[in-house]
């Protein structure tokens, strides 16, 4: 099942998400999740950049309490415990792999690119390599489809339930420009 379309990106999200990254948003196709607030947490960004760049991510995560805790799980080494995790669960590879095929499927729905062809993020299907996409991917999808992004939020200390927003200097209710 693949998760496509998204209700159409407002101006304001695209100013909050760029206060997110600290440099301007490019090429967001939707949101993917949002902050128990309603701020952006995932964008979804077309798979080659209007500059012609490929663009692999699909989910990107954006908010910066949950990229600071995919973070801090990397530099406490969980990508090395989801490897072995892989590597000796044949039920966490199978669904590692439908989590692949899922991402693909909904990444081309926006255009394929034949330089990121059967490339997904964050190491699938074979591998861990970022936290941060398959939290992304995992928050996008909803529970029980990618299983290391969702055990990556299971150990974070981070939450989509609980806002930690900054303030983007955005009224919550301010109408897109």
């Amino acid at each position: 099942m693949t998760r496509p379309p998204f209700d159409p990106v407002t101006d304001r999200d695209l100013r909050i998400v760029s206060a997110q990254l600290g440099r301007p948003a490019r090429d967001v196709v939707g949101i993917a999740a949002r902050c128990a607030c309603g701020a952006p947490t995932v964008v979804s960004t077309r798979p080659r950049l209007a500059d012609g760049t490929p663009f692999p991510t699909f989910y990107y995560l954006t908010h910066p309490a949950a990229t600071a805790a995919m973070s801090f799980l990397e530099a406490a080494q969980v990508m090395v415990e989801c490897t072995e995790l892989l590597a000796a669960d044949a039920d966490v590879r199978e669904q590692y792999a439908r989590a692949h095929a899922q991402y693909l499927a909904d990444r081309e729905q926006y255009g394929t690119v034949e330089e990121i062809a059967g490339v997904s993020a964050g190491g699938m299907p074979t591998r861990v390599k970022c936290l941060h996409a398959l939290a992304g991917h995992a928050l996008a999808a909803g529970p029980g489809v990618n299983p290391i992004g969702d055990l990556a939020l299971e150990r974070s200390t981070w939450s989509p339930d609980v806002c930690r927003c900054p303030d983007y200097g955005i009224d919550a209710d301010e109408e897109p420009a």
